[in-house]
């Protein structure tokens, strides 16, 4: 059976290394199509460079599909542009849904419902993936957008607790353990070991350079031991949501 095609919906760039790094990569190695979309910065910018870098190591066939809204914190990263969550939300639902009964995808991966850790970029960018899903399926809606599609299956990345207790000390040692996020195992539908993936995620993360000297929590998630940090990026972590019976499986497991 073949690899489903895929759709990833990212909030930031970084986001596609940090969280799906070793899926993407698993999943093109392995012969699989995938598109990503992008919601914020725009094309040109440094950022956007970076992207491409990033993506390059995944083994992404086509380059990013970029929405090119502004980040909610940065908004030189789309300095003609409205924030991502400033937009009508009906637009961005037409513009994704359009997306998706181009490309087709048997599956869709973003963020759960929190955005992994709560960052509203990350919360929207679900909310929009989940929305435009099913409105690319019905044929009374976007009429000019292309014949609907029906995408089988949604898949959340999300924090496993076991991840969230490991890095509580060293990556969010500011933040009391009970407000950091979590998901118990009982609640996640997919745990995919990407170990043989590891360098070419790494890789991916370390191409972007200025995410990498921003952000602290990045700076200590990849200064964490050899063993730590391994273990940590070696699992990536689901919920599913199926949209029709039976839906469809992420990837084949070995």
């Amino acid at each position: 059976m073949p690899a489903p095609r895929l759709l990833f919906v990212h909030a930031h760039p970084d986001d596609e290394a940090l969280w799906t790094g070793g899926l993407l990569a698993r999943h093109t190695a392995g012969g699989g199509d995938a598109d990503l979309v992008m919601c914020t910065w725009a094309v040109g910018t440094p950022r956007h460079r970076e992207l491409l870098d990033s993506v390059r190591e995944l083994g992404l066939p086509r380059p990013p599909i970029m929405l090119g809204y502004a980040d909610d914190r940065v908004p030189e990263s789309a300095p003609d542009a409205e924030p991502f969550c400033a937009a009508r939300f009906d637009s961005l639902v037409r513009t994704m849904a359009t997306h998706i009964r181009r490309l087709r995808p048997d599956a869709i991966v973003t963020y759960d419902a929190i955005g992994i850790y709560g960052h509203p970029d990350h919360v929207h960018a679900h909310r929009l993936a989940s929305a435009a899903a099913d409105a690319a399926a019905s044929p009374r809606l976007y009429r000019s957008a292309g014949p609907a599609w029906q995408t089988r299956s949604i898949y959340f990345v999300t924090i496993p607790d076991w991840m969230a207790d490991d890095v509580s000390d060293d990556v969010f040692a500011a933040v009391p353990r009970d407000l950091l996020p979590g998901t118990p195992a009982s609640d996640i539908d997919l745990s995919l070991d990407v170990g043989p993936w590891c360098d070419r995620k790494s890789a991916a993360i370390a191409a972007h350079r200025t995410e990498f000297k921003r952000s602290r929590t990045i700076q200590a998630l990849m200064a964490l031991p050899t063993d730590r940090r391994t273990r940590l990026l070696s699992s990536e972590n689901f919920i599913r949501r199926d949209l029709v019976a039976g839906g469809v499986d992420l990837c084949r497991v070995d």
